[in-house]
C-alpha cells in the first residue's frame, strides 16, 4: 500500500483514513483512481491528443436505530489527506438528517481472501498514450487508403482506466480495474455530401482492425451514390449489431424489478408482480450479463455510488455472476437489489456492467443477411433515443449515416433518413433471423455503455414512422 504524496493519499490510504475517522454504525467508502488518453483526427490527419489523470473519493455513512438505517453520501474530487475526517463528518450529518432508507440491509461480509485475491494493497493502474501504438501505425495507413479513394475520416479514439477500491466497516476489502475504450470512426464523400460510420468497443485497441472498418465504410459511401426517396411505413429491416446495443441496452435499463413490481414498466404484470416466466420473443433468444464475459469482464461484485431504484448501497461488495435477463426467449430475471428480492420473492441479480445477445446455432453476418433478402432496408445505427410510453417501452428515435435498400439479396442504394417508433419488447415478438454474436459499440449509449456483443437481426414490419431531414 503506497502513502501520501504531495498531501494526496493512496486510494487505499484514503479508504482506511476514512473508515478510521468515521463514528457512524457503518461505513461504506470507494476511492476511483482513473485515467484517461484519447486521440482524435479530421479529414485523414490527427488533430489532438492528450492523457489525464482523476481521484474521486466517496463516503456512505450509515446511521443505524433498531431496523431503521438512515444513509448520508458525500463525494468529493482531488481530496487530500487533511479533508478526509471533514468529508466523513459531514456525510454523517447528511445520515442524521436523512429519512429512513427503505433499502436497508446488513453490510455485506467479507472472505478471508478477498482483498488478497482482487490486490487491494496493490497501487492503481493508469493508461498511457502508448496504448495507441499499434492502432495508431495503421490509422495511418487508413488515411492513405481513404485519401486515395476520395473519402476523408473523422473520428476520435479514447481508453481509460478505473481502478476502483472499496472498504467497508464490516471488513470487506475489494478492488477493480476497469480498462474502457472505443473507437469511432466516419468517413465522408470529398464533397462532405455523403456519410458512413462505424464504431468498436475494446478493452486495449489490439483487437482493432482499423483498415476493415475503413473498407466497410468505403462499400457504404459507395452504395449511397445512388439516392432513393422512400415514404414512411412499415419495412422488413435488417439492424446491425450497433442498433441492436442501443435497443436492448436500453431494454435492460428499464427492467429494473422495483419499477415492475410498482407497475410502471413493460415488465409489470397486470394484477400484480412481474412477468418473469413469461416469453417475450418468438425465436429462443438469449440476453444476459456476465462479469467474466470474454473481451467484455466487467467487476465482479457491486459497486454503487448512491442508491437508486435500480441500485443499493447496503448491497457494495456482493458478489455477481451470469445472469440471464432473457433466457430462450422468456423473460428469466430483473435487475434486483437484496431488498427488492425480498418484495418479489425472486434470486438476487445485481445489474452488471455488460450485455450479451445470442441465439442457439446462429451464424451469419449482416453481408449474410442481406444476401438473404427479397425486399428490405438495411440500418446503420440509430440515435437520439427516447421513451414514450414506459407500459409498453416505446421508444423512439431518428436512423442515421446511412439507411440502405436492398432488393434480391443486394445493396441498391442509399433511402432518406427517418425517424422510428419501436419497442425492444415487441420487435422480440418480430425478430425472424438471427446472426452470429459479435462485439459492438451502440452509438447512442457508447459514452455510459461500451461492453457489448450483439449479432445482427432481422425484424417483421419495423415502424418507420416518418420520414426525416437528419442527415
Amino acid at each position: 500500500m503506497t502513502g501520501e504524496v504531495q498531501g494526496i493519499p493512496s486510494p487505499q490510504e484514503a479508504v482506511e483514513r476514512a473508515l478510521a475517522a468515521a463514528r457512524c454504525d457503518d461505513c461504506v467508502v470507494i476511492a476511483d483512481e482513473s485515467s484517461s488518453a484519447n486521440l482524435r483526427w479530421a479529414a485523414n490527419s490527427l488533430t489532438t491528443n492528450g492523457v489525464w489523470r482523476s481521484r474521486q473519493l466517496t463516503v456512505i455513512a450509515i446511521s443505524r436505530s433498531g431496523d431503521d438505517a438512515r444513509v448520508g453520501v458525500v463525494s468529493r474530487a482531488g481530496v487530500r489527506g487533511d479533508q478526509i475526517a471533514d468529508i466523513v463528518a459531514e456525510a454523517e450529518a447528511a445520515a442524521a438528517d436523512a429519512s429512513p432508507a427503505e433499502d436497508a440491509q446488513p453490510l455485506v461480509a467479507p472472505t478471508a481472501s478477498a482483498a488478497a485475491e482482487t490486490g487491494f494493497d496493490l497501487p492503481p493502474d493508469a493508461t498511457q498514450i502508448g496504448v495507441f501504438a499499434g492502432f495508431a501505425a495503421e490509422l495511418g495507413t487508413a488515411f492513405a487508403l481513404a485519401a486515395s479513394g476520395g473519402r476523408k475520416l473523422y473520428g476520435f479514439a479514447e481508453h481509460g482506466l478505473t481502478s476502483t477500491y472499496l472498504g467497508t466497516s464490516a471488513g470487506l476489502r475489494l478492488r477493480h480495474d476497469q480498462p474502457t475504450g472505443r473507437l469511432e470512426l466516419n468517413a465522408k464523400s470529398a464533397d462532405l455530401t455523403r456519410s458512413a460510420w462505424a464504431g468498436v468497443g475494446t478493452r486495449d485497441f489490439r483487437d482493432v482492425d482499423v483498415t476493415a472498418l475503413e473498407a466497410d465504410l468505403a462499400q457504404r459511401l459507395d452504395w449511397a451514390k445512388r439516392s432513393i426517396s422512400l415514404p414512411a411505413g412499415r419495412y422488413e429491416t435488417l439492424i446491425p449489431p450497433t442498433a441492436v446495443a442501443d435497443l436492448f441496452i436500453y431494454l435492460y435499463w428499464s427492467a429494473g424489478a422495483k419499477d415492475a413490481l410498482d407497475g410502471r414498466t413493460v415488465f409489470s404484470k397486470p394484477g400484480g408482480g412481474t412477468r418473469v416466466g413469461e416469453e417475450l420473443a418468438r425465436l429462443p433468444v438469449s440476453l444476459y450479463s456476465d462479469p467474466a464475459e470474454p473481451g467484455l469482464q466487467c467487476a465482479p461484485f457491486v459497486v454503487a455510488h448512491a442508491s437508486s431504484r435500480e441500485s443499493s448501497v447496503f448491497d457494495n461488495g456482493l458478489p455477481t455472476a451470469r445472469t440471464d435477463w432473457i433466457a430462450a426467449g422468456q423473460l428469466g430475471a430483473l435487475t434486483q437489489t437484496r431488498h427488492t428480492a425480498r418484495l418479489s420473492g425472486q434470486p438476487v441479480t445485481p445489474a452488471i456492467d455488460n450485455l450479451v445477445m445470442t441465439a442457439p446455432g446462429a451464424t451469419g453476418s449482416v453481408a449474410d443477411l442481406v444476401s438473404r433478402t427479397s425486399s428490405g432496408l438495411l440500418l446503420t445505427c440509430l440515435w437520439y433515443i427516447r421513451e414514450v410510453d414506459p407500459q409498453t417501452l416505446l421508444l423512439t428515435g431518428l436512423t442515421r449515416d446511412g439507411v440502405y435498400q436492398v432488393e434480391n439479396g443486394e445493396v441498391t442504394g442509399a433511402v432518406n433518413n427517418f425517424r422510428f417508433n419501436e419497442s425492444p419488447v415487441a420487435i422480440l415478438g418480430r425478430i425472424t433471423e438471427v446472426g452470429a454474436t459479435v462485439p459492438t459499440l451502440p452509438r447512442e449509449w457508447g459514452d455510459f455503455f461500451t461492453r457489448a456483443a450483439m449479432p445482427p437481426v432481422r425484424v417483421e414490419g419495423f415502424n418507420m414512422s416518418s420520414v426525416s431531414q437528419a442527415s
